[in-house]
């Protein structure tokens, strides 16, 4: 059967993609995520009721993830900074949720190509591309994750300069924009954690299936 380098490079990037962009993907759309961090954070004390807070965080989700145009917070106010922070947030939302369904049907095409026998991706030193995929990935997020664990208020501060370049509307004054108040640094950081653990989960079953294909093949 022929073989092919670059539907090889192309599978490895479009893997890649779809892994991480599905591992951001999960806290955006997973509300009870941010539902079970109501009670441990004690977002209750700062005077809104449970369902108060959910109808909050809800609201600004279903802006940030396109299903309304109006930015709102339920019973809070925010300002105009406040409100174009989160029109920023929703651009990156947005192509997120956009690159993984691309990356997705893409992928799909490429394997169904793959299945029907018409031609299979090269294996540079006999590892094929989930194996490349998930290798760059995972060494490049555990060494990204172990900085943040150093000092995760520096890769906060740097995770916001890096993706909105040259704006300060993300440091918010709680008197202005009270949502702050629900969205404190501890429920960011149990995203990054989540998205970190989903990354590396995935990069290892694309290794051990890797592992396990070389394995029959050599058997055969």
């Amino acid at each position: 059967m022929k073989t092919s380098k670059l539907l090889s490079i192309v599978l490895s990037v479009l893997t890649a993609l779809v892994v991480l962009t599905g591992s951001i993907a999960v806290p955006l759309l997973c509300r009870p995520f941010y539902y079970a961090h109501i009670g441990p954070m004690g977002l209750e004390e700062y005077g809104l009721s449970r369902e108060q807070i959910e109808t909050a965080y809800n609201q600004m989700m279903d802006f940030c993830l396109g299903k309304r145009e109006d930015f709102a917070a339920g019973v809070l106010g925010f300002s105009q900074s406040g409100a174009d922070h989160f029109a920023d947030v929703r651009g990156l939302f947005l192509l997120d949720l956009r690159v993984f369904m691309a990356a997705a049907v893409l992928l799909a095409a490429a394997l169904a190509l793959c299945k029907a026998g018409k031609v299979c991706p090269h294996r540079f030193l006999d590892r094929g591309p989930g194996f490349w995929a998930a290798a760059g990935l995972g060494a490049s997020f555990l060494a990204v994750g172990g900085l943040a664990a150093l000092d995760f208020d520096r890769a906060f501060v740097v995770f916001h300069s890096l993706f909105f370049p040259g704006k300060d509307n993300w440091i918010f004054d709680w008197s202005m924009d009270p949502i702050i108040l629900f969205l404190p640094q501890d429920f960011f950081r149990s995203c990054a954690i989540l998205i970190l653990a989903l990354l590396l989960v995935w990069c290892a079953a694309l290794i051990a299936a890797d592992l396990w294909t070389k394995s029959r093949r050599e058997r055969r």
